[in-house]
């Protein structure tokens, strides 16, 4: 998938505008099944013109810009995704192309016209345009699909309107998702999104406090070590502990658990700044695994946790003591958890075999 970045000046344009496009605008985030829908009919009408298919979205989040605007940051949205996640999963859908639109006050105070005669027509120059039910676009939002729909007659490209994608009578949008895994209600969320709910990225470095654990958790070797990736935006849908599993490391997804959040019982002026983290623990690490590694570590690799089941908020322990015991009752679940999956899923495949 090819990602190009905007704006462009009029003297450079944008590369291979000349070829137009089948394009579609919006957030995207979670591409949950109601955008693998809509990404699907592109595809569709793509082919049928012989353009590329080509999906607009916009970093930072519309909503996050006016809630900095306007000092409230209550008015941001949570983000389900991290905008490499996004793009993993546009790939996925099988987008040509992407671009991202940086959302700022150029952008907030284009008006609706100039949006589709400037960004759309002479950027990009679209042959088709879709966009969902309730699609607004330009400055105070003063754009909808009428005057979209009536540019296009006049400007030479088609645009359609695609209502609703509904599941179990389940209108399905970034805010059903968002209120699914605010809940922890992760198997809702993942019937929404089509797939189990993950964050992926590089492992970076931690304050290793896990190893420092090893003290205080008898036969525990080198304590809990975690697998650390930060979350690009201050602001998660999810937050909490939960049972996971990490794919990336191993040829078969390793169990685990799993902290996201801003971990209260530590230092907030840690080596991580007070960021959101997902801190991960592998609940049993495959013998060879560490020869697999640079240096037997994970530093650098890109990891993908699946977050399966919610076990509790974060909780803020008054020493490492009660730290050390929190986390040793946190792996016990995890690990009840999946031998609890692993015990459905084996009768299932019985039932299947008789």
């Amino acid at each position: 998938m090819q990602i190009l970045r905007g704006p462009w000046t009029r003297s450079h344009g944008t590369p291979g505008a000349l070829r137009g496009c089948a394009l579609t605008i919006g957030n995207f985030d979670g591409v949950h099944r109601g955008h693998q829908a809509m990404l699907a009919l592109l595809q569709n009408e793509a082919r049928h013109r012989g353009v590329p298919s080509c999906v607009m979205t916009f970093e930072p989040h519309p909503r996050d810009y006016f809630a900095a605007l306007h000092r409230k940051p209550e008015l941001a949205p949570a983000r389900i995704a991290t905008l490499r996640d996004k793009l993993e999963e546009l790939q996925r859908c099988g987008v040509d192309r992407c671009v991202i639109l940086p959302f700022n006050h150029r952008l907030a105070s284009q008006t609706a016209q100039s949006f589709i005669e400037d960004t759309l027509v002479r950027d990009l120059g679209v042959k088709y345009v879709l966009v969902g039910d309730d699609f607004r676009f330009g400055a105070q939002r003063a754009g909808d699909y009428a005057m979209l729909d009536a540019a296009g007659a006049r400007l030479g490209f088609d645009v359609a309107r695609m209502q609703s994608y509904e599941v179990h009578g389940l209108r399905v949008s970034s805010s059903a998702v968002r209120e699914a895994l605010a809940e922890g209600r992760m198997d809702d969320a993942a019937a929404l999104l089509g797939r189990p709910y993950a964050i992926s990225g590089h492992v970076v470095h931690g304050r290793k406090l896990g190893r420092q654990l090893a003290e205080s958790a008898p036969g525990r070797g080198d304590g809990f070590r975690t697998l650390n990736l930060r979350f690009a935006h201050w602001k998660p849908a999810a937050s909490g502990i939960f049972a996971v599993q990490v794919h990336g490391l191993w040829p078969e997804p390793l169990a685990g658990v799993a902290n996201l959040g801003v971990r209260p019982s530590l230092d907030p002026d840690d080596v991580n700044g007070g960021r959101v983290l997902l801190e991960t623990h592998c609940l049993d690490w495959p013998a060879g695994l560490a020869e697999r590694l640079p240096g037997g570590e994970a530093y650098g690799k890109i990891v993908r946790v699946e977050l399966l089941h919610k076990l509790h908020d974060e909780l803020k322990y008054d020493s490492l003591d009660a730290l050390t015991q929190g986390i040793a009752k946190d792996v016990a679940d995890a690990r009840a958890f999946f031998e609890a999956m692993h015990g459905r899923t084996h009768r299932q495949t019985t039932r299947d075999r008789i």
